[in-house]
């Protein structure tokens, strides 16, 4: 059956039956029909003393076409270490519409280990998506209103960098003129869109710790610049309060089950190549207080949601990971190796050994963090026990765990060896948790430390654009801000085309942008683009709803 249709033929429980499980009262829960429920923010506050429990995090090497099934490993270690009999919550982010009706598909798992309603979860579910797209749109709308009204406070119409955000992949947006049509419409500007995951408002909801947090946030978004260089912020605009209360129910993470009806938070959707890539700190403070066990997810591969859960969550956090599972597939590790999509299914061992290096460099970036490595082979029906042995004994060289997982086709009785071995990890391995640079070294010595330990760089290369904003960045005081890289997915490299373990390649930075609400410097390599645009045939094409309501077509 298809993702679709094993999730349609889920038996739910009832959402309130799934908070009990975790120790969730009715009057904490804001329900959203039966299956979905919202968690007042009150819930952490009553649990605030209790013990945390211990935080495993979930990477992935390198993604390719083939697939990799990080959030897929997510699920489905959350449901083995349950049938285990401990009590594990997992934690993921929320599916943007892009990839939905794109190509990369939604973002609540597959086969056994999926989220449950997974039609709701992928179509913009409590609405947490919009309520950021409308949050980040006000503002802009109240740039261009004050402008129009007299320009109180002296915007340079050159000088906004505050654009606007869509949930959809389109690349018409991505530059524009706004304000034609004459007087009554305003000024013309240039300015564009970006998608709705790489707001600065995605990054602030996922980052912020209460209401309170939020708002603080929200106040300091730099929108642009006066003719003196002086910023101009949302405060400065009176927009604070009114962007708070369209996130006011954004903010409460939000409750589901997977199919075998465990717990899980769904909070939060920034993109790991452009922002910062995780769920909610709210959300992953929630789930330590409720569970022995949290699993949680970063964007992408552990030089993007890897590296930025390590340095900028867990920092922002207070979290002190236990371990980490880095999700591969030897039909992904084929492609590293040069095979192409439509071959990967013949064994093929010495492109898998050609492709290894890329997991190489993946467990030595999360080993270089101190925590204690798993890799947790996604395993597919082509995968050959020859070349199951080939990946487990390059793994061991590397003093990591391994497992074989089935979640996919069996669900959490599939990932119970990788349970297993998660659970040794941690109770055999010292726990050595540090982060990479510290956020007094220089904004160049920070950006050269993730280049050169996460990607492998031989250095890092500015132009004259970039130079430009981090001579701004550090007059204006932040300099001392965590680093957010934003870089391809497809590479270790910012060479998309770059597969494998490139070696002997400079990252260049074209621009550096400033989250002074996210609290986050951002600087821009290669060609990374913070509008995606759809494929050649988008999934929406072979999407449908019957006349009774059904969908099709959903993976």
């Amino acid at each position: 059956m298809t993702d679709l249709e094993i999730a349609q033929s889920a038996r739910m429980k009832n959402i309130q039956e799934i908070a009990q499980s975790i120790g969730l009262n009715d009057d904490e829960l804001v329900s959203f029909g039966k299956y979905i429920a919202k968690v007042r923010l009150d819930a952490y506050e009553k649990r605030k003393t209790k013990k945390d429990g211990k935080l495993i995090f979930v990477t992935a090497i390198t993604p390719t076409k083939a697939g990799e099934g990080k959030t897929t490993i997510t699920i489905g270690l959350g449901d083995a270490l349950n049938d285990l009999n401990q009590k594990a919550i997992s934690v993921i982010r929320e599916p943007s519409l892009g990839p939905v009706f794109g190509i990369k598909g939604g973002a609540a798992g597959g086969g056994y280990a999926q989220v449950v309603p997974m039609e709701e979860i992928n179509l913009q579910f409590t609405g947490d998506i919009p309520a950021v797209g409308i949050a980040h749109n006000l503002l802009a709308a109240m740039i261009d209103n004050h402008i129009f009204h007299g320009n109180k406070l002296g915007i340079d119409v050159r000088r906004i960098v505050w654009p606007r955000v869509l949930d959809m992949n389109d690349r018409a947006l991505r530059s524009i003129i706004v304000g034609l049509g004459g007087i009554s419409n305003g000024y013309p500007r240039e300015t564009g869109f970006d998608i709705t995951a790489a707001s600065e408002i995605m990054a602030i909801l996922c980052l912020a710790e209460d209401m309170d947090d939020l708002k603080t946030r929200l106040s300091r978004i730099i929108v642009g610049f006066t003719r003196k260089g002086t910023p101009i912020t949302a405060k400065d605009l009176n927009a604070t309060g009114a962007m708070a209360i369209v996130l006011r129910n954004a903010i409460n993470p939000n409750l589901v089950q997977t199919l075998e009806n465990h717990p899980v938070f769904i909070h939060g959707g920034p993109f790991a190549n452009i922002a910062h890539g995780a769920s909610s700190i709210i959300s992953i403070k929630l789930a330590l207080k409720l569970a022995d066990y949290v699993i949680t997810e970063g964007g992408f591969a552990s030089d993007l949601g890897g590296e930025k859960f390590m340095d900028i969550v867990s920092r922002v956090g207070h979290f002190n990971p236990s371990a980490v599972v880095i999700t591969a597939t030897i039909r992904a590790l084929k492609m590293h190796g040069g095979l192409k999509k439509e071959e990967l299914n013949e064994e093929n061992t010495e492109a898998l050994k050609k492709g290894l290096p890329n997991l190489g460099k993946h467990i030595e970036n999360m080993q270089s963090f101190g925590v204690p490595v798993v890799v947790a082979l996604n395993r597919f029906v082509t995968d050959t026990e020859r070349e199951i042995s080939v990946v487990e004994e390059y793994v061991r060289k590397y003093n990591a765990g391994f497992a074989v997982a089935d979640v996919w086709g069996k669900g959490g009785k599939g990932g119970e060896a990788l349970a297993k071995e998660v659970l040794k990890a941690i109770n055999e391995n010292k726990n050595n948790f540090h982060f990479l640079y510290s956020l007094d070294s220089p904004v160049k010595e920070k950006i050269k430390t993730i280049a050169c330990s996460m990607y492998g760089a031989r250095n890092v290369v500015y132009t004259r654009e970039a130079e430009k904003a981090l001579k701004r960045i550090n007059k204006l005081g932040y300099s001392n801000l965590p680093i957010c890289m934003a870089k391809t997915q497809l590479s270790l490299s910012d060479d998309s085309k770059a597969k494998g373990r490139p070696e002997n390649f400079n990252v260049t930075i074209r621009d550096v942008r400033l989250s002074a609400g996210a609290g986050l410097i951002v600087p821009i390599a290669g060609d990374i683009m913070t509008m995606p645009g759809l494929p050649k045939i988008p999934a929406a094409e072979n999407m449908d709803i019957t006349k009774d309501g059904k969908i099709t077509g959903l993976f």
